[in-house]
């Protein structure tokens, strides 16, 4: 099969090249050209010229050249005909083919986009005009989403039925299975994926829906969250990006990238003013997801998670893809327990100003190491400059480990020479500890963190910490997602086909590992006191920053609180008490609700 060699000369005459790159890169006229940072190997200063007399490119980095459809192929990681047929689409040429059909695959993704497309529209629509979504619009409405969001967004409502969408569509059963859109249920009837859900789209980079994210109303039972199934042909979440088609422009402009967690806070950047801002969609981010916002000359990634997630993703993986895609990875301090949504409608200057004062992903977590710590004491100056090690260890660059030391050095206010000697006999985060003891797993010699030995406990002896977890003791993102996966009762065997990778695989070591001999109490007293003083974190810094008497001498007063418990957990016979009072405040302050101690006695 292929396509008419006429309708190729039409496709590539009928479009702008300058236009197409200009799509991925920072493109500028240099007197009859047009040079760009070319996104094929992810430059900094620009080397690729594009001539759109001849419709054609060169890059006097890489030595890639060609013309628009060879840059479609290398950029989209599309094959020749997925490339003109891209084209095709964006021009509204209609492709002939030198046998009567296309083959069986591209038609059938091809209908399956369709019908993914249409249901986008149907679901829509329902929102916009349907009797049964007046609760979905007034939780809309609520938000700040006025009608030109909704429409811009294309926002939908799922209408509590078991087949509006299946009718409507008349797919047969297996494009509806593969569509994501529904399956067949046990009595053989056709049921729709999504019900009673608010439906955010999620398209791919050339902006064709291929899944969507439902929020379930409040009130409502049923996870809070859920994504289109995994099992979708055309949806993958590893390898989308929610808001990248409608943000793309901006992020090739500014060359930088806001990555955060949910649709609505995507919606809440651009309502802020920050267009640049995308979603992992129900998963951590992976390899595939920045290699995609490398080729939109994305040159510096802003981590915009709550400050507890920021803690953060795998930070080897990150430095790894520093290295690997000459990137900049920075983290936005934002206030613990809101969500960028929230903060976008409450104060969105102060929004901006933590995506515009990011820091580097390791300067972020060394200060929150000595943020929590006393500085008051020699004593406790010592101790805090020998924590960070572990932390700053983990990167790969010996010029940048010795920089930090420096740093911490000086905070700390010790000699450089001699913190250097202490922590070059810390051990190191993935190597073998040096003898046996708590904290090492007898499988790879790997040292298990606090969280991940909660999670043991949930897996080997969920009895025993039944009630005493939640999402918010976990500062890993990776361990949160692991966290909220037992505790949704899903099947361990099947978990990588609901979480990411990191996740999944997390939850297949630990399976396979016997419960440590670490007391539980031991173990659920570290995290709770290592989330407690996250908290005091939060709540040091709130007071420092507050203008409002009142507000201060609430938060220090929250803050004496917090240490207290934080105190208690460290003595066998207050340690239980201490644990249940201290975490329904952390699920409290999670929330952002602001209800201290001294307001509830």
């Amino acid at each position: 099969m292929g396509i008419v060699d006429e309708d190729i000369a039409t496709v590539r005459a009928s479009t702008d090249i300058v236009a197409v790159i200009g799509e991925h890169t920072e493109i500028k006229r240099s007197g009859r050209q047009w040079m760009a940072r070319c996104p094929l190997h992810g430059e900094r200063t620009p080397s690729l010229a594009v001539s759109p007399v001849k419709g054609v490119y060169h890059c006097f980095g890489c030595g890639r050249s060609g013309d628009v459809i060879t840059f479609v192929r290398e950029v989209e990681n599309l094959d020749f005909a997925g490339a003109v047929e891209h084209l095709a689409k964006r021009a509204g040429i209609t492709l002939r083919y030198t046998r009567q059909e296309e083959s069986a695959a591209r038609a059938r993704r091809q209908r399956l986009l369709d019908a993914v497309a249409a249901a986008a529209e149907f679901y829509h629509r329902r929102l916009v005009s349907g009797d049964d979504a007046g609760g979905a619009r007034g939780y809309l409405r609520s938000r700040g989403y006025g009608g030109d969001v909704i429409r811009r967004y294309r926002i939908g409502w799922a209408p509590d039925g078991w087949d509006h969408l299946a009718r409507h569509l008349g797919l047969s059963d297996r494009d509806l299975s593969d569509s994501g859109l529904g399956f067949v249920n046990r009595a053989g009837r056709q049921q729709d994926f999504f019900r009673a859900r608010v439906l955010f789209p999620i398209a791919n980079e050339r902006g064709e829906p291929v899944g969507f994210g439902g929020r379930v109303l409040p009130g409502d039972e049923g996870p809070k969250y859920k994504n289109t199934s995994g099992d979708a042909v055309v949806y993958d979440k590893s390898k989308v990006l929610y808001g990248l088609h409608e943000q793309r422009e901006e992020i090739v402009r500014a060359g930088e990238a806001v990555i955060c967690e949910g649709y609505t806070d995507v919606i809440g950047f651009a309502e802020a003013g920050i267009g640049r801002a995308v979603a992992t969609c129900g998963t951590a981010l992976t390899a595939d997801h920045v290699k995609l916002l490398a080729r939109f000359s994305a040159q510096r990634l802003v981590l915009a998670f709550d400050a507890d997630a920021a803690g953060v993703a795998a930070a080897e993986r990150v430095y790894a893809w520093e290295r690997e895609f000459g990137l900049d990875v920075r983290v936005a301090d934002l206030p613990a327990g809101v969500d960028p949504d929230d903060l976008a409608r409450q104060d969105p200057a102060a929004l901006r100003r933590a995506v515009d004062r990011a820091v580097p992903l390791l300067r972020f977590r060394v200060d929150r190491v000595l943020a929590s710590a006393d500085m008051a004491t020699i004593e406790g100056r010592a101790r805090t400059a020998a924590a960070p090690a572990e932390v700053v260890g983990e990167h790969p660059d010996p010029l940048v480990r010795d920089e930090y030391l420096v740093y911490v050095a000086d905070r700390c206010r010790v000699d450089s020479a001699t913190l250097r000697d202490v922590w070059a006999k810390e051990p190191k985060r993935g190597q073998p500890s040096p003898g046996p003891g708590p904290g090492r797993s007898d499988i790879g010699q790997v040292r298990l963190t606090a969280e991940d030995e909660a999670l043991r406990l949930l897996i080997h002896r969920p009895e025993a910490v039944a009630g005493r977890l939640d999402a918010v003791l976990f500062e890993d993102p990776v361990r949160r997602e692991a966290y909220r996966t037992l505790s949704e009762g899903v099947d361990l065997a099947g978990a990588g086909d609901r979480v990411g990778e990191p996740a999944a695989g997390l939850l297949r070591r630990l399976a396979v590992e016997e419960a440590g001999e670490a007391e539980t109490d031991d173990v659920l007293a570290l995290v709770h006191r290592r989330a407690g003083e996250r908290a005091m974190e939060t709540l040091r810094r709130r007071a420092r920053d507050s203008d409002d008497p009142t507000r201060r001498r609430e938060y220090n007063t929250a803050l004496i609180w917090v240490k207290r418990q934080a105190d208690l957990l460290a003595e066998r016979h207050t340690r239980r008490s201490a644990m249940d009072q201290l975490l329904p405040w952390l699920v409290e302050h999670r929330l952002g609700e602001d209800k201290y101690p001294e307001r509830r006695r």
